[in-house]
């Protein structure tokens, strides 16, 4: 088991850096993450959630998400309605509205359960509007991110046994013919 984690911190590494590299986060962005335990560790997904996959993979976010100073989005599963663990912070800079509920492994997923224990001070929101997003095990993250969100292709294409997709988002570009954009 501890040579799957380890693998499944390798390939979280990989996919976290070459989206940052190709991303280029500023600081104080938001980083919506959903991840279906289950998914990564070869089961279907809301079958078999694991801890300590959620903690080696959560590990890795925190920590790579400190260095360029962002903050993470946790996604509940559909059992909550998909919410998020975020921390105080990031709920008072956005203005974001808190929600009553703590997600557990079985009604929240194992990362979310992990990110209420790991947070310095985590708590739940119902929605959000990230800069980007990662989804682990296809758990749907795009009700989660700005509405113009462009579909980033990792040659990191799986944790474990689950699917990777990742999003970046842009501002719309308004105006028609004679406008000019970046």
């Amino acid at each position: 088991m501890q040579a799957e984690l380890e693998l499944i911190r390798a390939e979280t590494l990989a996919v976290l850096r070459e989206y940052y590299k190709a991303v280029q986060p500023q600081p104080g962005q938001i980083l919506v993450v959903g991840c279906s335990t289950s998914e990564v560790g070869g089961a279907s997904i809301g079958t078999a959630g694991s801890l300590a996959v959620a903690e080696a993979i959560l590990h890795v976010l925190r920590d790579e998400t400190f260095h360029w100073e962002g903050f993470l989005a946790i996604q509940c599963c559909e059992h909550l309605n998909r919410a998020l663990v975020v921390e105080r912070e990031a709920l008072e800079i956005f203005g974001l509205e808190e929600v009553s509920v703590l997600p557990v492994a079985h009604a929240g997923g194992a990362l979310a359960a992990q990110a209420m224990q790991d947070f310095i001070d985590p708590v739940v929101v119902e929605s959000i509007a990230a800069h980007g997003g990662i989804d682990i095990g296809s758990t749907l993250i795009g009700m989660h991110l700005r509405r113009v969100a462009v579909p980033l292709r990792l040659q990191q294409r799986t944790i474990g046994k689950a699917a990777v997709t990742a999003a970046w988002t842009r501002p719309k570009l308004i105006g028609g013919a004679r406008a000019v954009y970046k």
